[in-house]
């Protein structure tokens, strides 16, 4: 199941600053759009948006047909620091996030080793966070966001403290885990070729106050060279 999400003349303002100023944006359902940018031109403020963690200056985020007015279990989340209870395994993390949708225990419990074995991590349900690698840690991150079944997935650079063969792996991982569940997946990177190895869409954000640079599909197949040296010039990094 997916959803799509849309940001309809999005303004935010932080006292008098602003951060984003008449901001469109929507995300298909069922698709992977990554957005690019760098840091401090309001990225994690639009995942915040579509979270419900961050109400709108100006403007209006609706998922569905519905106004965004707050975190809602359909929307999923997934940050770069794992926030892992350290008192509490693997699976006790996972399902510890599903109590409050109310499920009874073994339906919790159900969900949990369900999600940790999509992830890879049947076997390290009742390890603690502290017996877990890195990359470990951030299976069980994105298992705890999975088993609530969202059907979109907000992702703030949730592989940016990997190292880079883990962040390969986890970027196979999350390419496979969106095409067999077709869920709506905003990935928020500063990396291009991060972005590129992943999405369908890639969206450049910049400017202070944010705003959207550009919009660029990404074709299948190989690298395509001219699309990374076109989106490095949107952010001045060529």
């Amino acid at each position: 199941m997916s959803l799509g999400v849309r940001l309809e003349g999005l303004s935010v303002r932080y006292g008098a600053a602003p951060v984003l100023e008449h901001t469109d944006l929507e995300l298909p359902a069922g698709s992977f759009t990554a957005l690019l940018g760098p840091s401090g031109c309001g990225k994690s403020t639009i995942l915040n948006l579509m979270a419900g963690f961050v109400r709108p200056t100006e403007g209006r985020v609706t998922a569905g047909s519905a106004p965004v007015r707050g975190p809602g279990p359909e929307r999923g989340v997934v940050f770069q620091h794992y926030a892992l209870f350290p008192w509490r395994t693997a699976r006790g993390n996972v399902e510890f996030a599903l109590k409050r949708l109310g499920l009874p225990r073994a339906e919790r419990r159900r969900r949990a080793l369900a999600a940790l074995a999509e992830v890879g991590l049947a076997d390290g349900a009742e390890k603690y966070p502290a017996q877990l690698s890195g990359g470990m840690q951030q299976r069980v991150a994105l298992a705890r966001a999975l088993a609530a079944e969202p059907e979109v997935l907000l992702m703030d650079e949730p592989f940016g403290a990997l190292d880079a063969l883990t962040r390969t792996r986890m970027q196979t991982l999350l390419r496979e885990l969106w095409q067999r569940r077709g869920t709506t997946v905003l990935f928020v990177t500063h990396d291009i070729d991060e972005a590129l190895a992943l999405a369908q869409r890639v969206v450049v954000l910049g400017g202070a106050p944010g705003r959207v640079l550009a919009d660029h599909g990404v074709p299948g197949g190989p690298p395509d060279p001219e699309l990374r040296s076109l989106i490095a010039r949107h952010l001045g990094s060529d």
